[in-house]
């Protein structure tokens, strides 16, 4: 059975890292993902986790991933400015295959930017969010459920494959205040993905000797298995190597346990596309207004249809490919520049129309069906 609950996205995150098991929580207050802190320092006590309040970002960071590397589910929450500071301990994340839930309620930058306004403005960022080779996770929950479910899917898959996962909420999103129906609480628990662990002989245990596809398996620190954690390339039981053969393969198989089995991790919805003639795309909160601008449009006879791309990254190249072969008249709609415009038009191989803002306001139904009518 289902169940409502009335809540913030914010909230609702917090609510479903802990019905998936997360037990820490380590970050710093920052306008607008303050919520996700403020409620997880009052629900984990109650089923035996921990919160604690660092000094900064960087620190929140840290004790989350310490927290993951002995086995337990860990979450933090940021917005753009907090990504920057936790840039290098994310690069560890993915190096040394740390499980994490990073919340990215997003709002306006560069710098400190908007603090109180929306905006989709590190969609590039979540691809991107270090230096150096790897793959990102970057889910973007376009409702209040789904704020709960992609929050229970990051914690799956930062438990399968071994990585930092981002979750994208935005201002719009996150302090959007309303009813959710939820999956029931015991449907969410029995499909429950905890990581693989080594139950072998500890003189046969090499964390990191995995298949070319597969995500390494670290037994959580204290329970007898000894291996080494460290940011630089490194062989089978951890510790840092500079040979060529381990260095390259290391990093291809960062790429390749994602991208390998990117069927599994890709989410979309399409949304009265089966008879439509040209297409929208949009994601987020913005998704809210373009499903009203499609219902408008279609009312009045135009054929057109929304794709949203829950999974952002890994992008759905596939479909996206498709799309760009049907559809000559295509939109892209997001409160940026054009960051994932920029990754559409790589895959369709051509140029599509734009409608984007980037001073903090949504953009409403009736802007984007004006743009609609100049395709």
């Amino acid at each position: 059975m289902s169940r409502e609950e009335i809540a913030s996205g914010n909230e609702l995150v917090a609510l479903a890292a802990v019905d998936v098991g997360c037990r820490f929580f380590g970050g710093y207050p920052i306008t607008p993902s303050s919520e996700v802190a403020h409620d997880m320092s009052w629900r984990l006590p109650k089923v035996g986790g921990k919160f604690i309040q660092m000094e900064d970002e960087i620190g929140g960071i840290s004790v989350a991933l310490g927290a993951a590397m002995s086995g337990v589910k860990s979450m933090t929450a940021t917005s753009g400015p907090g990504i920057s500071l936790k840039s290098e301990q994310i690069g560890l994340g993915f190096m040394a295959e740390i499980p994490l839930v990073i919340v990215n309620v997003m709002r306006g930058g560069p710098s400190t930017g908007l603090p109180t306004r929306v905006a989709q403005g590190d969609i590039l960022q979540a691809a991107n969010p270090t230096h150096g080779d790897y793959q990102s996770i970057a889910l973007c929950p376009g409702s209040l459920e789904e704020a709960y479910t992609e929050a229970v899917r990051a914690f799956n898959l930062a438990e399968e494959f071994m990585t930092p996962v981002f979750l994208l909420l935005d201002e719009t999103l996150g302090h959007m205040y309303g009813r959710a129906v939820l999956p029931d609480l015991a449907d969410i628990q029995k499909n429950i993905v905890n990581r693989k662990t080594f139950e072998g002989n500890p003189k046969d245990y090499k964390p990191y000797e995995r298949k070319e596809d597969e995500p390494a398996v670290l037994n959580p620190f204290f329970t007898g298995y000894r291996y080494h954690i460290t940011g630089l390339h490194h062989g089978p039981l951890g510790f840092p190597t500079e040979d060529a053969k381990l260095s390259q393969n290391l990093i291809d198989r960062l790429f390749n346990k994602i991208l390998h089995k990117q069927d599994r991790i890709e989410s979309y919805e399409e949304y009265k596309c089966e008879d439509a003639d040209r297409i929208l795309i949009a994601y987020g909160s913005t998704s809210r207004s373009a499903k009203e601008a499609v219902d408008r449009m279609r009312e009045n006879g135009v054929k057109i249809g929304l794709f949203r791309p829950i999974t952002l990254w890994p992008s759905p190249v596939k479909k996206l490919q498709e799309i760009g072969k049907k559809f000559d008249k295509i939109l892209v709609a997001e409160l940026n520049k054009g960051q994932y415009l920029r990754e559409i038009e790589r895959v369709m191989k051509k140029d599509v129309k734009f409608l984007g803002k980037a001073n903090g306001r949504p953009l409403s139904p009736s802007e984007i069906i004006n743009a609609i009518k100049e395709l």
